[in-house]
């Protein structure tokens, strides 16, 4: 298993299977963004004044039908 894994993590396709009939496959997984460190998304988000205020927490629990 540690040797598919690290085939995988150098961009390896693997397809696992039994008597030539394919089960499974193990591919590798690509970051779409790479969230290291605290503050790696300064300057990118933007949380206005009423982020937090009770008409806005209340319109996110409307969102989700559960109400305030």
């Amino acid at each position: 298993m540690a040797r598919i894994i690290e085939r995988s993590e150098h961009g390896e396709e693997i397809v696992i299977g039994r008597t030539d009939t394919p089960a499974a496959k193990a591919i590798p997984l690509v970051r779409r963004v790479s969230r290291t460190a605290v503050g790696s998304l300064a300057g990118r988000l933007d949380l206005s004044g009423d982020w937090d205020s009770p008409r806005t927490n209340a319109e996110i629990a409307d969102d989700f039908g559960i109400g305030a």
